[in-house]
């Protein structure tokens, strides 16, 4: 059913949240969409305060989106949570159903998916993911849809080693792992995934083969950064973390609306304004 009627609420939350462009990307999808009575905000909510947030919320809410550090803290707060939500133990999306249920989602392992469709990407035979934070496992929960082979993750400790071998076994794909001093290699892999925080992959930047292929990079601001910039000039195809923000927005928007497609060039414009306004 779609909630298009009356006043209507939905905010991103998280901390820090004052550089979310989710309120960019929802309010730009309400305008193209005619939705007037709707409303997106962004509030600073951190572990603790989140039952006591969501506790409070009336029946005006629709939705909310989590960002860190809330994607795990919340999921003790949800009546029914998606098989895709629960094979990355993390939510993004929480809906406010009519009937007052608490519906958690993951729109970022599809919104990923959806990223590499858009550039022609329907499946690849390997792939490397540079990194294994929390990104790197919704970006292995993308390629255990997409991936028909191998996935190699670069990583800077066993630890981190370890978990992303478990969470290939737990998302059912074969993965290998490899120390960070060797990600060089992995830039050849038909499809490469960057998930490291900023600054982490310039150094490779000199090591982008000359016929590059398929890098996402989960990064957006500042963009382009030193490997994706490198990688394009080179002539490979890049997708960014606005390409991802922006499609795992539209299904939020979806979702929360009952809308059933979502305006991704409106947000997208949107979203690269706001990028370009702060320099």
């Amino acid at each position: 059913m779609s909630r298009t009627d009356s006043l209507h609420r939905a905010a991103v939350l998280g901390s820090p949240i004052a550089h979310s462009l989710s309120p960019v990307l929802h309010r730009a999808a309400y305008a193209e969409l005619g939705l007037a009575d709707w409303s997106y905000d962004r509030f600073e909510v951190d572990e603790e305060a989140l039952p006591g947030f969501v506790e409070e919320l009336g029946p005006e809410w629709a939705g909310l989106s989590l960002t860190m550090p809330l994607k795990r803290a919340v999921i003790p707060l949800l009546d029914e949570i998606s098989e895709t939500a629960t094979s990355v133990e993390a939510v993004n999306t929480l809906v406010f159903t009519e009937d007052g249920r608490r519906v958690g989602d993951n729109t970022d392992i599809p919104g990923m998916v959806a990223a590499l469709r858009e550039r022609g990407i329907e499946q690849v035979e390997s792939a490397a993911i540079l990194g294994a934070g929390a990104t790197a496992s919704s970006a292995l929960a993308a390629l255990a849809r997409i991936c028909t082979g191998e996935v190699v993750a670069y990583v800077r400790s066993e630890a981190r080693a370890a978990e992303m071998r478990q969470w290939g076994e737990r998302l059912d794909i074969e993965v290998r792992t490899a120390a960070w001093a060797e990600a060089e290699r992995g830039l050849s892999a038909p499809l490469v995934i960057a998930t490291t925080p900023a600054g982490a992959t310039d150094a490779l930047a000199g090591a982008v083969p000359e016929r590059p292929t398929t890098l996402f990079d989960v990064l957006y601001d500042p963009w382009p950064t030193e490997l994706a910039a490198r990688w394009s000039a080179y002539g490979g195809a890049v997708v960014s973390g606005l390409d991802l923000l922006v499609h795992q927005a539209v299904l939020q928007v979806e979702q929360m609306t009952g809308c059933k497609a979502a305006p991704v060039g409106a947000m997208r414009r949107a979203g690269e304004r706001a990028l370009a306004e702060r320099g």
